[in-house]
């Protein structure tokens, strides 16, 4: 079948927009230009930023870092099973002993959305909330992105 989705916010923080700052609508489809897909193999996270401009020309930059998450859970249409001589044949491939599920990958981007222009830090940011999911730390990730957000950043041109 087809391996092409669409994207969906399961979480975001803050849960409500800011007054000042609305929460950019259609996120989703710039977090994976080329498209949700599944992939046969876990890929490496990647980084990238896109800038989105609002109606009053304010700048969002959307530092986004994408992962790849095993899915369990799928829908699997048109698996064809036959058997042969105690060898299982699923969609062409032969396989020995038990029929095991296909492991496929599902992509998962994290988003850090600001006016500010430090792309090096929210990578870093990104690099710390990643690491706390994929390890499961005992650390809540709400508390983890209050302590980021109530971080202090110098002004552009200001000492460091």
């Amino acid at each position: 079948g087809p391996t092409e989705g669409l994207g969906k916010i399961i979480q975001r923080f803050p849960q409500k927009d800011w007054e000042d700052t609305p929460f950019p609508q259609g996120i989703e489809l710039f977090c994976q230009p080329g498209g949700w897909q599944l992939s046969k193999e876990r890929k490496q996270p990647t980084f990238f930023v896109v800038v989105l401009t609002d109606i009053d020309s304010e700048r969002h930059y959307c530092s986004c870092l994408t992962f790849y998450e095993a899915e369990i859970n799928l829908q699997v249409r048109d698996v064809h099973v036959s058997v042969f001589k105690g060898t299982k044949e699923i969609e062409g491939e032969e396989e020995s002993g038990l029929i095991q599920p296909a492991e496929v990958f599902a992509p998962k981007s994290l988003v850090l959305v600001s006016r500010l222009d430090y792309p090096e830090i929210f990578r870093a940011c990104l690099g710390l909330i990643y690491t706390v999911y994929v390890d499961s730390l005992n650390v809540s990730l709400e508390t983890l992105i209050a302590n980021l957000c109530s971080c202090l950043v110098p002004a552009s041109g200001g000492s460091q």
